[in-house]
């Protein structure tokens, strides 16, 4: 069981646009890494343009299974996980991601925000906490 992909974007008008993200493409072969992330990145924003806002969905998408969780402000969270990764713990990972990074982001830069401009640091620390997951964790 494996997460590759944990990200937050802004589902603002008229597009979706990331504004941070992390990313654990250590499994693939090294020259495989950065177009597997464009990838991923390119999913996780088409997934979130696609789902209406204050909706959860799981979507396969080739050997992956993405989670997206859009809140009714505009906020979402992709997780893009191995088939065999529970759909429960990838939704409470989203919804605790979300609930912080609303917190410590201002409201006003999610708009205009980008991985770049968003200081909010926790993602690597989630996606490697929750990497390793096993029942009763």
């Amino acid at each position: 069981m494996r997460l590759y992909s944990l990200s937050v974007l802004y589902k603002g008008d008229p597009k979706v646009h990331l504004l941070k993200a992390a990313y654990d493409v250590s499994t693939f072969n090294f020259f495989q890494r950065s177009s597997v992330q464009e990838f991923m990145t390119f999913t996780s924003q088409l997934i979130a343009e696609r789902s209406a806002l204050g909706s959860r969905a799981s979507v396969k998408e080739q050997e992956y299974l993405c989670h997206v969780y859009v809140r009714n402000d505009g906020l979402a969270g992709v997780v893009i996980a191995d088939n065999e990764y529970p759909q429960r713990v990838c939704f409470t990972l989203l919804d605790k991601v979300l609930d912080e990074f609303s917190r410590q982001v201002s409201k006003m830069d999610w708009p205009s925000g980008s991985p770049a401009t968003i200081s909010y640091s926790a993602l690597d620390g989630y996606l490697s906490k929750y990497q390793v997951w096993a029942p009763g964790t």
